[in-house]
């Protein structure tokens, strides 16, 4: 037996842990780092390894699993777990409001919203603070008994935090949503596709399949969260409404969503339904809707339910962001830098409300990984809620499907495509292919000069008539021309031309930018402007000038240094400035003051929502540096799909944050 110093030790360790847990996946807010925690961790490890009688249920070593079982027992509900009806409109939910108004008898009442979390509804069972079970939403009435897997999930706390002197409800029943986040969900996929197994084709589908596993180890290795939403029975808890519980679950070592609303008019909960629909791209976690409920207990009470459907709550939904189609053709298409990016052909379908026809590739090696093909039904997302995205195959492929392979040759030009070493992308070598100069306008009026009434479609339809075959011909684009392209009557016409025209006074580098200079994005623009400040001054620097500016090194400055001295290049620049383009730097490069003043970021890899270069735009207004390279002064660097490998190793031999696309998105919204 053990001595009652190491048994009060243990107990000791049990507590300071399950605290750093809270405030690690509850409060965010950690007070020691993972190093600490790992230490007192391993101590508690040690000590119910040499004295088996001291491993409790609840102790923070029981979550890494359990033998496998052969099924789930099932398990009655204390209360039943009601599911909601749906609104879909402002005028619904009107109307819902105006019915719980009219059965109360007063228009005075209060509503909480909250995100609506696509995944798993569980039922977790406290007794005097104890976690004791934890049961699937089942029929409403009886659910699976999922408590071994429920241990290995972190976030869900064992024991309730109490203060000093403090007594735990007998009995609580607390409502929650198991989810799996969009980072886990796609490496999930990622891996079962590696695998040769069928993808997920959402992450609600993963947490299920990953919360019902018979082997609970297999559930503790995949990263699933909970949100705690609700309360079911309850005996002993001081709250006379929702809102109140929220904050006291919290508390007590919940983990309840920080984005719960309390609304004192449905008007308000109106615009909190639509603002979440445009911001739910900021989650690292899907939802599809918003939840609301009536706050006041009493007046839950009176509304009562209508065969287990609550009157006082429903869900506002929104579409679903994934879906199945026929992937009918892989295209290729030639970029600005002579990049070759595939796309997929689809059978149109409806995503997340809108009609989705094409998707992203990425490159060949993604392709072949996720082994997608020509013919297949694949699982189709709109990744960060914006850009479509093949996710993988819905296997097995069907009969006649092949392995895709780049094309030898350039699509344009017949060019000999080059893969160069250590890169994802295939290019095509050619400087003169067609594309370079397509791909630059689009470039322009979408990027560099983001000129208004002019998109790409547009763009490739002048090009085809002939009309605009480079920026010169652009800005020499008449209203009469324009009507010639389908879309545009007199007054739209003369809008783009005014808009065109207008953008002849984008910044210096911005120009700089547009001007499709090999290796220069949207940093080395600033870069040059803000070192030589004008093209007069960059026309004439060597190469040896051009390596003295931030970020740029030998071989990047020989390509800048090539592009100037060439004779055409030239003729373009000063063409330009003679139809009024900008080439001095202006005041428009002075820092700008902001939230992330000081801080300078690096970005690698491929971004979802944001080019790389609108990211950058990104945090340079919120008053960050936005670098090319890493060093011990870096702030963070941002990781996209198939970052640098170099950046990537001298981030982790500085300690320097990386920061997922997710992380961006929450650092912009400050």
């Amino acid at each position: 037996m053990p001595s009652s110093k190491v048994e009060k030790r243990a107990a000791e360790l049990r507590d300071v842990l399950d605290y750093h847990l809270y405030r690690y996946h509850v409060l965010d807010d950690p007070e020691v780092t993972d190093a600490e925690y790992d230490v007192l961790y391993d101590e508690l490890v040690k000590l119910e390894d040499a004295n088996p009688t001291l491993v409790t249920k609840d102790s923070p070593t029981q979550r890494v699993g359990a033998p496998p079982s052969d099924k789930f027992q099932k398990v009655e509900h204390p209360s039943p777990m009601g599911s909601l009806e749906k609104v879909t409109t402002d005028e619904a939910l009107e109307k819902w409001h105006q019915d719980v108004c009219k059965r109360l008898g007063t228009s005075d009442v209060a509503y909480v919203t909250e995100p609506k979390i696509d995944g798993l509804s569980i039922n977790l069972i406290y007794e005097d603070g104890a976690f004791v079970r934890g049961a699937t939403r089942g029929d409403g009435h009886r659910g699976e008994d999922v408590t071994v897997n429920l241990r290995t999930i972190k976030p869900i706390s064992m024991r309730m935090q109490l203060a000093a002197g403090e007594t735990a409800p007998p009995l609580l029943e607390v409502r929650g949503e198991v989810y799996l986040p969009l980072s886990g969900f796609n490496a999930l996929n990622d891996r079962l596709v590696a695998e040769g197994k069928k993808p997920t084709p959402n992450p609600r589908n993963a947490a299920a399949g990953s919360l019902r596993q018979k082997d609970s180890s297999i559930t503790a290795a995949r990263p699933l969260s909970i949100w705690i939403h609700g309360l079911g029975h309850r005996e002993g808890l001081p709250a006379d409404g929702h809102w109140e519980a929220l904050q006291w679950l919290r508390d007590h070592g919940f983990r309840t969503n920080p984005y719960a609303e309390r609304h004192e008019s449905v008007e308000s909960v109106a615009a909190a339904c639509r603002e979440w629909e445009q911001r739910r791209i900021e989650l690292d976690y899907e939802i599809d809707g918003i939840v609301i409920k009536v706050d006041s207990f009493g007046q839950q009470r009176r509304l009562g339910a209508l065969h287990d459907r609550p009157r006082w709550a429903r869900a506002f939904k929104w579409a679903p962001m994934t879906a199945q189609t026929k992937l009918n053709k892989i295209h290729v298409r030639v970029g600005r830098t002579g990049a070759l990016n595939p796309w997929a052909q689809l059978e149109p379908v409806e995503v997340g409300g809108v009609t989705v026809s094409q998707a992203t590739l990425h490159n060949e090696e993604d392709i072949n990984r996720k082994d997608i093909r020509e013919g297949d039904n694949v699982i189709v997302q709109r990744a960060g809620d914006v850009i479509p995205q093949v996710v993988g195959p819905v296997l097995p492929h069907l009969k006649g499907t092949k392995p895709f392979k780049m094309p030898k040759k350039c699509p344009l030009c017949g060019a000999v495509i080059v893969k160069p070493g250590g890169e994802a992308m295939h290019r095509c070598p050619n400087r003169a292919c067609p594309s370079r100069g397509l791909e630059s306008l689009i470039n322009w009026v979408q990027a560099a000069a983001d000129i208004e009434g002019v998109g790409e479609q547009s763009v490739r339809r002048l090009w085809d008539l002939g009309l605009v075959r480079s920026l010169p011909e652009l800005y020499r684009l008449t209203k009469e021309q324009l009507m010639e392209l389908e879309g545009y009557g007199e007054i739209s016409a003369t809008n783009a031309i005014e808009s065109i025209q207008a953008s002849k006074q984008v910044p210096f580098h911005r120009v700089l930018f547009g001007l499709n200079i090999p290796d220069v994005g949207w940093v080395t623009a600033q870069n040059l402007a803000r070192h030589f400040e004008s093209v007069d001054k960059l026309l004439a620097a060597k190469q040896e000038d051009i390596l003295e500016v931030e970020g740029i090194g030998p071989e990047r400055a020989e390509a800048i240094a090539e592009w100037f001295s060439d004779d055409a290049n030239r003729g373009l620049v000063d063409e330009l400035r003679e139809l009024g383009l900008r080439f001095e730097i202006g005041d428009e490069l002075k820092p700008v003051e902001g939230p992330l003043t000081g801080n300078t970021y690096v970005i690698t890899g491929t971004l979802e929502a944001f080019t790389r270069d609108e990211a950058a735009a990104a945090l340079e207004a919120k008053g960050a540096k936005v670098g090319n390279s890493v060093s011990g002064k870096t702030t963070g660097v941002i990781v996209g799909e198939e970052p640098g490998n170099s950046k990537l190793t001298k981030a982790r031999k500085v300690e320097v944050p990386l920061l997922t696309e997710a992380e961006l998105v929450e650092l912009l919204r400050g």
